[in-house]
């Protein structure tokens, strides 16, 4: 893992004059070197930057004769009365941007009548046009379909279409087709260049820009204003991640002021009752990032059929809207849920992978929800310096595999993709993220091809190495509310301009804890946080904080660390606190404070092995030969938090054959039930050498055998015996199997290579 800040820039003192006024409780030199350095440096770029009122916004007609022809057509099925539909996309841009077109297309077309949306379903139809909609749609009579956050790249679907009878209008911010579809228009910054201020505009924002064009056009029919629609822009273009310059920025400026209203003034209940939610305000744009963006992604994670959402966002009926946003927040808690568990699913079968030989990790796995593939796929690629991609042909056992790719800084996902678009099924996306599809039998070559165009791309390794990004350096007296409003200048922050990471260096955790989250049903949700407070030499008190995803024995407590933290303020507390982005103990890149690197604390004492020397430090002793891998991980970490060895000091695994086991177990069984002793489940463990999970099949086994057992939550006791079956090969299976794969695996912690081992574990403590 490297760690890299940038030089401190020589400012201009007339530069920190000019941001100062913006600062009413501090200095404003930090964010002054924040702007210089992201490439703020003259009056003119500067105010417009601060203030949108300074901006002007360029004209929806800067998109040319595509825009014209775009609302001419829209005029002419207004006219004839024509039917028209909105074809959307289940994430949070595309269902903003499809309640944007039913909102402002709704000022005139009657909502229901001669307008409707379809927004496809998740985990059956993927993103995009697909025949079947299109079928259903020209079935009802629609003449003209109008995409939003899609459709750029649907040239079959175009054409079929074409056949119902169904003209196609596209607005989108997607990876342009080779050639242009055969559309009435079709809307996409991605024809500008790359320093135009509509380039990066998202789905919900070209959307916008078409509607804003009718409401030049025919400004005498829509009885409401364009404004209201800004605060589902906003939420929209933060969501999506795009970068926030030119248009993009000004528009999320704009559209924060009107989303502040909703609690005040609700026009739209359904975004009230979500701030509500998440304890917002709608004044910043973390209010978006991590609580109404993820909220209206996460219903189409966990159901599929999103469609619902359109009505959330748009509905005057405030009791619906209580009840699809409780809908809302329910889904979200299962779906944090549902990203820890397949979280930790990807990183076991990591362990089973050589990273240092794998330029790109794609994993495969049928138990694997296709929802949150992308969101685990993004978490895996920052922490392992890696593209990811995680597919899943679900629990049918499909003969596709669908899921989602997340790139890392440097490497244009779509076009690496895209080399092996002949093995795909189905493909879309751009450079940071895509989604796919590919026929099973195709994924080794698939697998292959990509690793071979990234070596091409990327001959040398150290090029993928994941690194922690700090922008300025600050002290924990630094923090508090002046420099949380001083970095608020920056905001709306997104890619272009990212929240700030603030560097604390020599800095000590104190006051650790874990907690999990509770839904609103007050179940507890495997989705695990660690609160703690850091000081330095500056202060005599520490500042709270929070580690999203991590336990408290992940990170060292009372040892001097560097810390990268993001300064936020937490509305539940009602206080300032700081979110740990990175930490490690004080040093230089992969060196801690004891002079070692990470691959130094491993020490091999396996079998016979004994220490010749003494050590300055005591080791963290593992004494049982592990069968996983977290057990290893959780004691790698903790010995790294504790800046202590790590000895391997368990002997080998000499096990008999799995039959000889369970006859083991049998014989214990017997004697327990002649005895009525009680047994301790874990001195089972020890003395047969299973795990949790195999002793429970163990049980099982020897249940249906006829023995009659009272299980405690640490202890078991046999209270009858009347055979009921013999232990026939069927009723045996599941226990060799199991107990033969763990068998497995304890010979290979016991047999593999300290030097494969420890690269394992620096990879996943990365």
């Amino acid at each position: 893992m490297q760690w890299q800040l940038p030089p401190t820039p020589d400012v201009p003192q007339w530069f920190i004059e000019a941001v100062k006024p913006y600062c009413p409780l501090s200095e404003g030199t930090f964010a002054a070197q924040l702007l210089w350095q992201r490439g703020i440096q003259t009056p003119e770029e500067l105010i417009p930057f601060l203030d949108a009122d300074a901006y002007t916004p360029m004209s929806p007609f800067a998109f040319g004769e595509e825009m014209e022809w775009a609302v001419k057509r829209l005029q002419t099925a207004r006219e004839a009365g024509e039917k028209v539909a909105i074809w959307g996309d289940f994430d949070a841009d595309g269902i903003t941007s499809t309640s944007v077109l039913w909102d402002g297309l709704g000022a005139f077309f009657r909502q229901g009548d001669s307008l409707c949306y379809y927004i496809p379903n998740r985990l059956t139809e993927s993103h995009g046009l697909n025949e079947g909609g299109i079928e259903g749609l020209a079935s009802q009579g629609v003449s003209l379909i109008v995409t939003c956050d899609t459709g750029s790249t649907n040239l079959r679907e175009i054409e079929v279409a074409k056949q119902w009878g169904i003209e196609v209008i596209v607005t989108d911010h997607h990876t342009l087709p080779p050639q242009r579809p055969g559309v009435v228009a079709i809307i996409n910054p991605r024809y500008f260049s790359e320093t135009h201020p509509l380039y990066h505009l998202s789905g919900v924002a070209v959307a916008y820009k078409l509607v804003e064009a009718l409401y030049t056009t025919l400004p005498d029919v829509p009885e409401k204003p364009l404004t209201e629609l800004l605060d589902l822009v906003a939420i929209g273009l933060i969501a999506d991640l795009v970068e926030l310059r030119g248009d993009c920025r000004y528009l999320a400026q704009r559209g924060i002021q009107q989303l502040q209203t909703q609690l005040k003034n609700p026009t739209r209940p359904g975004v009230a009752k979500l701030l509500s939610f998440c304890r917002g305000n709608g004044d910043r744009p973390t209010d978006i990032s991590f609580g109404l963006g993820p909220r209206i992604n996460a219903v189409s994670r966990i159901h599929g059929d999103a469609t619902f959402c359109v009505e959330l966002l748009t509905s005057r009926d405030e009791k619906r809207c209580q009840q699809l946003a409780e809908e809302t927040e329910l889904a979200n808690t299962r779906r944090k849920e549902l990203q820890k568990n397949v979280t930790q699913a990807v990183k076991q079968k990591l362990a089973q992978v050589d990273l240092s030989t794998t330029n790109i990790i794609v994993l495969e796995d049928p138990q694997w929800s296709a929802g949150v593939l992308g969101l685990v796929a993004g978490q895996i690629a920052q922490e392992y310096g890696k593209p990811v991609i995680l597919l899943s042909t679900g629990e049918d056992q499909s003969e596709f595999a669908k899921g989602s790719a997340r790139s890392i800084n440097g490497i244009d996902l779509y076009q690496l993709i895209y080399s092996q678009q002949h093995l795909l099924d189905k493909f879309g996306g751009h450079p940071y993220a895509a989604g796919l599809k590919i026929a099973v039998e195709n994924l080794p070559a698939f697998i292959e091809g990509l690793n071979q165009e990234l070596r091409l791309q990327f001959p040398e390794t150290g090029l993928l190495r994941p690194v922690v990004h700090a922008d300025i350096k600050v002290t924990v007296a630094d923090l508090g509310k002046a420099l949380f409003k001083e970095l608020t200048l920056l905001e709306p922050c997104g890619m272009g301009n990212p929240v700030p990471q603030l560097l604390i260096e020599n800095c000590w955790f104190t006051n650790l804890k874990n907690k999990n989250i509770v839904d609103k049903n007050k179940r507890k949700v495997k989705y695990i946080r660690t609160f703690f407070e850091v000081i330095d030499e500056t202060v005599s008190q520490g500042f709270p904080g929070i580690w999203w995803g991590h336990y408290q024995d992940e990170l060292p407590e009372n040892e001097p660390c560097d810390a990268v933290v993001e300064l936020d303020a937490n509305p539940y507390e009602k206080r300032y606190e700081v979110r740990l982005m990175a930490v490690r103990l004080r040093g230089t890149q992969e060196t801690y404070s004891t002079g070692l690197s990470l691959q130094d604390y491993i020490l091999d004492w396996r079998g016979n092995f004994q220490p010749q020397a003494e050590l300055e430090q005591s080791p963290i002793l593992l004494k049982d030969c592990p069968s996983q891998w977290d057990k290893v991980h959780q004691k790698f970490r903790q010995a790294v938090s504790q800046t202590r060895p790590l000895a391997l000091a368990y002997p080998s695994p000499d096990q008999g054959t799995p039959q000889e086991v369970l006859m083991q177990l049998v014989g214990v069984f017997k004697y327990l039930h002649r005895t009525q002793e009680k047994a301790k489940l874990k001195t089972l463990q020890e003395k047969l050498q299973l795990s949790p999970a195999s002793l429970k099949v163990g049980v099982d086994v020897l249940i249906q055998l006829g023995f009659k057992v009272r299980l405690s939550k640490d202890s078991l006791q046999v209270l009858d015996f009347s055979k009921r079956s013999s232990l026939t090969p069927e009723l045996m299976q599941p226990f060799l199997d199991i107990v033969s794969e763990e068998q497995f695996k304890r010979h290979y912690f016991y047999e593999v290579p300290v030097e494969s081992l420890s690269s394992q574990l620096v990879m996943g403590n990365g």
